[in-house]
């Protein structure tokens, strides 16, 4: 009894997905962009918008748990996630996500009345991906990729930081070109039992993905150039030295792809950030000589 009692929170724990946090960091990006991290009450608001996404976030993935678990039964590493493995109930996950969206739309409202809409969008977004738009072909990563957008944005106009034009299209583009990697990681991870797992990632032709993945790239890497070259981004910041950051950025992306084709492994960013040292010290160079140029 007191095993099953201590095994439950961690249980929990684990449907909430922690490790998947880091996503919701996409909310800082106009407090560094919009030059407002010195303002406190913007900082805090960011960092309550943060904690809101998180709440938000983790609901989803216990909905979309109890939505797949069928399915989940069938992948080599989902079929450990609590609700497909039995160890959490579908009651039990039902209304642990009903408690952590209300916690997100609440928290969110703290962060400010201009963040709620993103946070309830954000859940709305996720709500029609799982129950049908991720079995659509391309369709499914747009819905992946606007679900980073709804962050960028609540961390910009939510909060009432003017988002730059350059900078919203490259993380379209950026979180397009993660989207992808993840397609074609899963794809090739089931090889022949993705119709068994998800129907979708069936008629995802490997060439195809390989393609789309070679555009968003050179996409990410035009737009982010020519952002930090763009004479408002220069007036804003004061500084032209933003291109220096560039060859960070490049990096990132092209190790990304390099462990996606290693031995068929990669393709989920939160887990590559943590782990993979290359990438990690790319993003921790891109953040400190950017913060160290603009500030």
């Amino acid at each position: 009894m007191n095993g099953t009692a201590q095994s439950l929170p961690r249980a929990l724990a684990r449907l909430a997905r922690p490790n998947q946090w880091i996503k919701n960091a996409f909310v800082f990006v106009g407090l560094l962009f919009g030059h407002a991290w010195n303002d406190p009450v913007l900082a805090r608001a960011a960092a309550v918008a943060f904690a809101a996404f998180c709440l938000a976030a983790s609901g989803v993935y216990a909905v979309n748990d109890i939505a797949d678990r069928e399915r989940d039964r069938h992948h080599p590493v989902k079929r450990l996630r609590p609700v497909a493995a039995g160890t959490v109930g579908v009651g039990m996950a039902a209304g642990f996500a009903a408690v952590l969206l209300l916690l997100g739309l609440g928290t969110g409202y703290l962060a400010g009345p201009g963040v709620v809409p993103w946070v309830a969008g954000y859940v709305i977004l996720n709500l029609l991906y799982s129950f049908g738009a991720k079995q659509v072909v391309v369709l499914d990563v747009f819905f992946v990729s606007a679900g980073f957008m709804v962050r960028i944005l609540a961390g910009t106009e939510g909060l009432g930081i003017p988002p730059s034009q350059w900078l919203l299209l490259c993380g379209f583009m950026a979180t397009l070109f993660l989207a992808v990697v993840k397609r074609r990681a899963e794809a090739g991870l089931l090889a022949g039992l993705a119709d068994e797992h998800r129907a979708v990632l069936a008629r995802y032709a490997p060439e195809m993905l390989d393609k789309i993945i070679a555009i968003t790239a050179a996409c990410v890497i035009l737009s982010y150039s020519l952002y930090t070259m763009s004479p408002e981004t220069v007036r804003v910041h004061g500084t032209a030295g933003l291109i220096y950051t560039v060859p960070f950025v490049v990096y990132g992306l092209f190790r990304d792809i390099f462990i996606l084709h290693d031995q068929g492994r990669g393709g989920d960013p939160s887990r590559d950030l943590l782990r993979d040292p290359h990438i990690l010290l790319a993003g921790a160079g891109w953040v400190v000589l950017t913060f160290f140029l603009v500030a």
